[in-house]
């Protein structure tokens, strides 16, 4: 009945933000999951409102995670190309390394909670809903803690480290 009624709504307001029909599809289908987990928390205050403020919400999550894909090299079978060749030199090889024990270096130095939170979102890209159900925390809660390990990476960690 739920779909019937605001399910066009839902996806006109997933295709604003997305701009494709198929993500917006998708956006809508879990929206309504969404709202139906969510139902016992709704506070009887502006129904279409609630239903449009989740969509928009799933819509952004859905185009960030859709960046981040078309962002990631290694993304869509690349793969194969970016692997080192037989004929690639040691020093390529040594300087990758030494990156990849200063981030680990670095991951370690950052506070248990943001270390947490950054490796459950970017590295395996789980959705702020998903962060929350799985620390038993609010979503609001998620989001706060993110921007505050990205503000501690801002001001403790330096960009000409990373930039050789």
């Amino acid at each position: 009945m739920l779909v019937q009624q605001y399910g066009q709504h839902v996806f006109q307001t997933a295709y604003s933000v997305l701009k494709n029909a198929k993500d917006a599809e998708d956006a809508a289908q879990e929206v309504f999951l969404q709202v139906y987990k969510s139902l016992p928390d709704y506070r009887s205050q502006g129904f279409k409102t609630w239903i449009t403020r989740i969509a928009v919400h799933k819509a952004i999550d859905a185009k960030r995670r859709l960046n981040r894909r078309l962002e990631d090299p290694m993304a869509e079978g690349e793969l194969i190309e970016h692997l080192p060749s037989a004929e690639e030199d040691v020093l390529g090889q040594l300087l990758r390394r030494e990156k990849k024990k200063l981030l680990e270096t670095k991951l370690g130095l950052l506070p248990a909670q943001h270390k947490e939170i950054l490796i459950q979102f970017y590295i395996q890209e789980k959705s702020y809903d998903q962060i929350a159900k799985e620390q038993d925390i609010a979503v609001k809660t998620v989001e706060s803690r993110l921007y505050r390990a990205r503000s501690w990476i801002r001001t403790h960690w330096k960009e000409e480290e990373w930039n050789e």
